[in-house]
């Protein structure tokens, strides 16, 4: 910057040095200025600069002079333009600021204000909210805990559970049932098992045939759930009641034992009739359309002693059925909870998932020791007896003609369906407890310590 002040300076005093020359006819200075003007005219500090100059300056031309005069002069116009252009570049880079802030301050306006809105009315819903929760509980005082269930009230709620829990694997594994009843009547037509049934039913007669005898099971295993868990529950009561409690836990599973078989006589009175209806659709297909059309016909033709000449084979088949079913649920239920899962901490998830593991245990054991009975069953209730032929006489001559092999025919069907309806059924039976707060009652089963 200062070596361009000083050639500014010296550009500004050429034409003083030049003023002071003469020139030849040819323009070429002649002499050096005499007069020590130039020098004298310097104020303090000023640099001289004609000292020292060299004599070739002295022969530039005024034209020469000028000219780089002019040029300095329009560069620093080009400079001042410049710079106008870069004031008025700034003047609209302001601008655009100055309209951004102004963008800004208006979302932000608008910004707070919905804050303040969604602020305002949560605090109303939250006001409404504390409005009912007073509302719901206007005394600051714990409620009193209501005491446990006993009697009507408490084993109405068993008998419901086990109905809706009997009928509802009982009817949905129907169409497992009417093939276990075709193997069971007719062996050699339906000898390709399982799945093979499936088709031949099927095949002979449509899907539908596979709803065959539906009615009847869902009205008649309501009923029998109904006295079956009710009653196993009330008699199991009973027994500790009538026993002690040190004596029937230790007791237990005689208690088990003789809870069921009093529980499934009063269920089996119940299920009779509906079974031989049941039995009867199944294995005459063009018999009736239906639960009531056939109850009504097997009464009128038959009598009503006919809906109850299969119940000794029903007692034969459902009573040792629902021992094993019970005694068997209750000792794995009874192993799981004493030596895998604390029960007082168990997640309902847990516990169903104990009821169907249990359960599934319970319907093999129980399917394979009433498997004859069913046998005779299906067989009793399909024709007719002859004419003075009594119930046992009937029995020992199904049980003649069948053999072992014969009274174990459709055992792998059987295995499935009663397997899968036991384990669906303790599930269901201890979530619609649970849910109806049939709590009560008294377990005399070990525990997890």
């Amino acid at each position: 910057m200062e070596d361009f002040k000083g050639k500014c300076a010296l550009i500004v005093k050429l034409p003083i040095r030049v003023a002071n020359t003469t020139f030849s006819d040819d323009g070429a200075p002649k002499t050096k200025p005499t007069s020590p003007s130039a020098h004298a005219n310097l104020q303090e500090g000023e640099p001289d600069v004609y000292q020292d100059m060299p004599s070739g300056v002295e022969e530039r031309s005024a034209g020469a002079a000028m000219q780089e005069l002019e040029g300095r002069e329009d560069d620093a116009a080009g400079m001042r333009r410049r710079i106008d252009e870069l004031e008025a570049e700034m003047a609209e880079v302001r601008a655009e600021l100055a309209k951004s802030q102004k963008k800004l301050e208006t979302l932000a306006e608008l910004l707070a204000d919905s804050v303040v809105d969604s602020l305002q009315q949560a605090g109303a819903k939250l006001d409404e909210l504390k409005t009912k929760v007073e509302a719901a509980a206007p005394s600051s005082v714990a409620p009193t805990p209501q005491p446990a269930l006993s009697g009507v009230a408490l084993y109405s709620r068993f008998a419901f559970a086990g109905a809706v829990c009997c009928s509802l694997t009982h009817g949905g594994l129907t169409p497992v049932d009417v093939v276990k009843t075709r193997i069971q009547l007719d062996p050699v037509t339906y000898n390709r098992g399982m799945i093979g049934g499936f088709r031949q039913v099927i095949a002979n007669e449509g899907a539908g045939a596979l709803l065959t005898g539906a009615g009847p099971t869902f009205a008649g295993y309501f009923l029998q759930g109904a006295f079956k868990f009710g009653g196993y529950e009330f008699f199991k009561q009973r027994s500790i009641s009538l026993l002690g409690y040190d004596t029937a836990a230790n007791n237990r599973t005689a208690v088990y034992l003789a809870s069921a078989a009093c529980a499934e006589f009063f269920a089996d009175i119940a299920l009779c009739p509906l079974e031989a209806t049941r039995i009867r659709l199944v294995s005459e297909p063009t018999f009736a359309n239906g639960l009531v059309s056939g109850f009504s016909k097997i009464a009128k033709t038959e009598g009503l002693g006919a809906f109850y000449s299969g119940f000794g084979p029903i007692l034969f088949k459902q009573v040792p059925y629902t021992m094993a079913k019970f005694v068997v649920y209750e000792k794995v239920a009874e192993s799981i909870y004493k030596n895998f899962v604390d029960k007082s901490t168990a997640s309902n998830a847990m516990n169903t998932t104990v009821n169907l593991g249990s359960g599934l245990m319970a319907g093999f054991a129980a399917a394979i020791i009433s498997q004859p009975a069913d046998t005779m069953l299906s067989k009793i209730n399909k024709t007719k007896g002859l004419p003075g032929e009594g119930t046992m006489s009937r029995l020992t001559k199904i049980a003649q003609e069948l053999g072992l092999r014969g009274s174990f025919a459709g055992l792998p069907a059987r295995l499935f369906m009663v397997g899968t309806l036991t384990a669906g059924q303790f599930a269901i039976y201890g979530d619609i407890k649970r849910v109806l707060g049939a709590t009560g009652g008294v377990e005399i089963a070990a525990s997890k310590k």
